[in-house]
């Protein structure tokens, strides 16, 4: 029993999707009802997998798990920099999970650290890996408080001098597929066997003579989780993994799995319980040790070593060519599709690449002799860009702070670099074809490192770059090759300070206090605003400096804009104005609108405003939503009083017909529908504030009497956003009670609707309030009811012997 260890490792990666000048994730149609896939994925994965239930055979919930904790795992660094600022709870579960596997597993984590933004190893500089493993270990020492023990490997690509790096950087251990290791032996011994057995941990030998140990994972039952079924039924994963170990063994073995961490819920629906089910059913039977590698390694002494086989990954069975070769390797697609474009794209970015290498290194060395210490260090910006901590970098680095005009030269080419790596990471070569989502994502990025150094030496890159993006060809005819691509879909996002004060002034139109806003990752001070409106129209002018939080650049400037309705404005900026001038054409603007001369109006701004004008389709996709909202917010509430005129008038004709079983005209019963349904809403989403529980249930009333067919996973995500919401309300409520009380009216009346929300976080949360605090019997009479609906089991979360389910 004692020489019998499982280990189950997750991979929990996203791709970055921030605009690569804004530093945010525009909203992703593909991923509604939520904002953006990193939005949906955490609810769908991160959040369950702090939170798992396990059951009982009565299907109730009996425990409640944080399948971090007992599992091994890597979050992708710039995927935590997006939770922690846009899912904190979440976030927080993260790294609580690392403090309680070390309570587990004699004082080791069970979180590894990544490469910083995922790029394949094999096909990167020398320089490009040591700043990728330094700005991972940063990274994790920054969010866990520990140093890592591990690293994962963007899709496990490896060579020798990535695993040199690691040593280097005293990282002791890192997980391949089983095929990436040419032969092992047993260390003394002369022979080598060809392959490896992939329930022992190996020490690798490098060059330099540092050493690390590698782990292969089992790749038939890594594919098991992911494709397979094992995850349909978390017994038959226990067995699945428990038959990979001798009854017996005289020596330790280790049966150990990785795979994408967003296998356990997004991929598969509810895997996240099947791990929790899995885990507990192993540890509470005594059939093997659950544990991590980490404390693996300080149980068991290193007994084997290995060679590697080189430029390899887990991805790609032609070694690492899936990232710039047409393999053969891809996900699907249309027949006849060939990926050709990798070898064209790989190369366009190289070039970038070592383009971008050559202007930080004469640009930089005229302030440091070391430019790649500086690049290496600069993760302690990304990390923290308030002024105090930017002035202490400088300070640390460079032993001097600089003129306003010098520090943002040098954080420019610092962010230069940072969009060099970034566009190099894996997602933009993987899929199927060049116009996919992922490679025009990384195309921003080298656009935004392109602008940087332009702006910042003397270099033209860009005609270069399309020359040679155009050998890269699409599949799809009407995308021709990847320089047309790049024109029609990249070149457009790039962005200036000019723009991004194009929409603080349409912001201008609408807001009642805009003195000072943040535009995303950008500043904006009003220093002057006027504005006029006459029914439909608005017109608003002012002066402006926009200041960059990222390069700290700024810029002031004046505008003018013109809100014609629906999406219709018209602006211009200016940034050569005197006070004295702008003050007349705004006067000359004004005396226009007033008299309703809006065709003179916009003469004026066209004639005074020089530098750059603009429309709705200039304005970030986020900000055009605004606009739209605005206008439409006005419309539905129009048409609801429409609907709601004919609800009222036809409905005592219509309860008669139903009284007397006569069909209702399709028409008014899709009349009442589109009420009912935006009634609910509205009193779903938080940010209406228009919640009436009485009205709720009278609402529910009708929805059951008419039969209403509704659109309900969307009412589920409103109300998923007003539980959560009212959790973090608890504490204010005067009678806890009446709190809970109300919880479970609310939830039974979506339940007699057909509505059924999201409940993990209320689930923890009564779960909590059962385990820690003692109740009251009128509490524990409330809370009971309460359980009941949420499916717990009171009883078996204060029995620990109860019996557990055996399937999820």
């Amino acid at each position: 029993m004692n020489n019998r260890y499982i280990v189950i490792h997750g991979h929990f990666y996203q791709p970055p999707r921030e605009n690569a000048w804004l530093d945010q994730i525009e909203i992703q149609e593909s991923a509604a009802p939520y904002h953006d896939w990193n939005e949906r994925i955490s609810q769908e994965c991160y959040a369950p997998n702090g939170v798992s239930r396990i059951l009982n055979e009565a299907g109730k919930i009996v425990d409640i798990v944080n399948n971090y904790a007992r599992m091994s795992f890597n979050f992708g660094p710039t995927l935590l920099s997006w939770m922690e600022q846009k899912d904190p709870e979440v976030y927080k579960s993260i790294l609580e999970a690392d403090q309680l596997s070390q309570q587990l597993f004699d004082g080791h984590g069970s979180a590894i650290a990544q490469v910083y933004n995922h790029i394949i190893m094999p096909l990167a500089t020398r320089a490009d890996k040591e700043t990728q493993v330094k700005w991972g270990i940063y990274d994790f020492e920054m969010r866990f408080k520990r140093k890592p023990e591990g690293m994962w490997l963007a899709e496990t690509a490896v060579d020798t001098e990535t695993l040199e790096v690691l040593a280097e950087n005293d990282i002791k251990f890192t997980i391949l597929a089983p095929y990436q290791g040419k032969a092992h032996r047993k260390i003394g011994d002369k022979a080598w066997t060809d392959g490896i057995d992939t329930r022992k941990p190996y020490r690798c030998h490098l060059p330099s003579g540092k050493s690390i140990v590698l782990f292969f994972y089992d790749g038939d039952r890594s594919q098991g989780v992911a494709f397979n079924g094992y995850l349909n039924d978390g017994r038959y994963f226990a067995d699945a993994l428990l038959s990979g170990l001798d009854e017996n063994p005289e020596e330790p073995q280790l049966l150990h799995i990785a795979t994408d961490g967003e296998t356990y819920g997004h991929h598969h629906k509810s895997g996240d319980m099947a791990l929790a089910y899995c885990t507990h059913y192993i540890s509470e039977n005594k059939l093997a040790t659950i544990t991590n590698y980490s404390q693996f390694l300080a149980l068991v002494p290193i007994m084997h070593e290995v060679q590697l086989q080189e430029n390899t990954s887990w991805s790609c069975a032609h070694g690492v060519e899936r990232w710039r070769s047409d393999c053969g390797c891809e996900t699907g697609g249309q027949p006849g599709w060939n990926q050709s474009w990798r070898v064209g794209l790989r190369h366009a970015i190289d070039w970038l690449r070592d383009a971008f290498d050559a202007i930080f290194d004469q640009e930089l060395r005229e302030y440091h002799k070391n430019p790649v210490l500086v690049r290496n260090r600069y993760i302690e910006v990304i990390s923290n860009r308030s002024p105090e901590n930017i002035e202490a970098f400088f300070n640390a680095v460079f032993g001097k702070t600089f003129s306003a005009e010098e520090t943002t030269h040098i954080i420019r080419l610092l962010e230069m670099q940072k969009h060099s790596l970034y566009m190099q990471t894996s997602c933009g070569w993987f899929f199927n074809e060049i116009s996919g989502i992922e490679t025009i994502q990384i195309l921003q990025y080298a656009n935004r490192g392109i602008q940087l150094a332009e702006e910042e030496s003397d270099n033209k890159l860009e005609e270069k770059f399309l020359e040679i993006l155009a050998t890269a060809q699409s599949n799809l005819a009407e995308h021709g090759n990847a320089a047309e691509i790049y024109k029609k879909w990249v070149a457009p996002k790039r962005l200036s300070l000019t723009q991004v004060g194009m929409h603080y002034a349409a912001s201008s139109l609408f807001e009642e206090e805009n003195r000072e806003i943040t535009v995303l990752n950008y500043d904006c001070q009003s220093e002057k605003l006027t504005r006029k409106k006459a029914g439909a129209y608005i017109i608003a002018t002012g002066a402006t400096q926009v200041r960059s939080r990222v390069t700290l650049s700024k810029k002031q400037f004046h505008y003018a804009i013109l809100y014609l309705g629906n999406h219709h404005l018209i602006g211009s900026t200016a940034t050569t104005l005197s006070e004295p001038e702008f003050e007349s054409i705004v006067q000359e603007i004004e005396k226009a609108f007033d008299e309703g001369n809006i065709a003179q109006c916009i003469d004026i701004i066209k004639w005074n405003f020089l530098d750059r004008s603009f429309s709705f389709f200039n304005l970030f996709k986020d900000e055009q939503l605004k606009l739209l909202k605005y206008v439409i917010d006005a419309q539905e509430e129009q048409a609801l009083a429409y609907y709601d005129r004919i609800y009222d008038k036809s409905y005592t004709l219509l309860n008669l017909m139903r009284g007397r079983n006569l069909n209702i005209p399709p028409m008014l019963q899709r009349n009442l529908e589109t009420v009912f349904q935006f009634k609910l809403e509205e009193m779903l989403d938080v940010s209406k504030n228009a919640f009436s529980l009485g009205r709720l249930k009278r609402y529910a009333v009708e929805v059951r009497r008419w039969n209403a067919q509704l659109d309900t996973q969307r009412l589920a995500y409103f109300a998923t956003g007003f539980i959560n919401h009212q959790i973090q309300q608890y504490d204010q409520w005067e009678s806890k009670v009446s709190w809970v009380q109300k919880a479970y009216e609310f939830l039974e009346t979506l339940d007699a609707i057909g509505i059924h929300p999201q409940l993990n976080k209320l689930q923890d949360y009564v779960f909590q309030l059962v385990k820690e605090k003692e109740l009251t019997a009128e509490m524990a009479e409330v809370v009971y009811k309460m359980a009941v609906i949420i499916n717990l089991d009171l009883y078996a979360i204060t029995t620990p012997t109860s019996t557990i389910n055996n399937t999820q």
